[in-house]
């Protein structure tokens, strides 16, 4: 089988990232993007989803770092995956971290879509991290519109304030467990995973 990586290389007037992506890793990584959670989460992801990573990035504004590192992972993921041919196309995956249960759920096949589903009754979500929620929801959807796959992201919880460290590291161990799965190839499938015949 050909090694399914992508060399990541984006260089605008507002961000320089670089690093390296394989599908078919052990999960090793080395990250430095300037945000020390952003880090420790891509750490995760990479870890459980058994993708080695190498990702730097600088840049101006939070909201650019954030949407173009996303940029570059997704393009990555998808360039790396070629024509998409035998993988299993879709994962799941379900993970605790003390008060939250969190559940990603991704499909590979061509179109983009990320769904953010929280649970009713939570009011309050406790900052803890150097990026807040929304800025870590935008690049989640930034990977989900270049890797173009569907991304459901649900979490449920019991408590009325959750942390955004245990939120955000749930899901994310959860994305790599799931993405780990969609990417593995299924010696039973010869060909596109779709009835289509084409993953664009």
């Amino acid at each position: 089988m050909k090694n399914r990586e992508f060399i990541i290389a984006r260089r605008t007037n507002e961000v320089d990232i670089n690093g390296k992506l394989v599908i078919d890793g052990t999960g090793k990584t080395k990250i430095k993007t300037g945000f020390e959670s952003l880090d420790h989460l891509l750490t995760l992801f990479a870890f459980h989803g058994f993708f080695d990573l190498e990702l730097s990035a600088k840049g101006d504004l939070t909201h650019h770092i954030l949407e173009d590192i996303g940029i570059a992972l997704g393009d990555a993921f998808k360039k790396a995956l070629g024509v998409s041919s035998s993988i299993k196309r879709y994962g799941y995956a379900s993970v605790p971290m003390d008060e939250i249960l969190a559940k990603v759920s991704v499909d590979l096949g061509g179109r983009d879509s990320f769904v953010w589903h929280g649970v009713a009754g939570v009011v309050n979500v406790k900052d803890s991290l150097d990026l807040n929620a929304g800025e870590l929801k935008l690049f989640l959807g930034s990977i989900a519109k270049h890797i173009k796959m569907n991304l459901f992201i649900e979490y449920l919880s019991n408590v009325g304030e959750i942390d955004t460290h245990h939120l955000f590291e749930a899901i994310f161990k959860a994305l790599g467990i799931a993405l780990d799965q969609a990417t593995q190839i299924d010696p039973r499938r010869k060909g596109i995973p779709s009835t289509k015949g084409i993953i664009d």
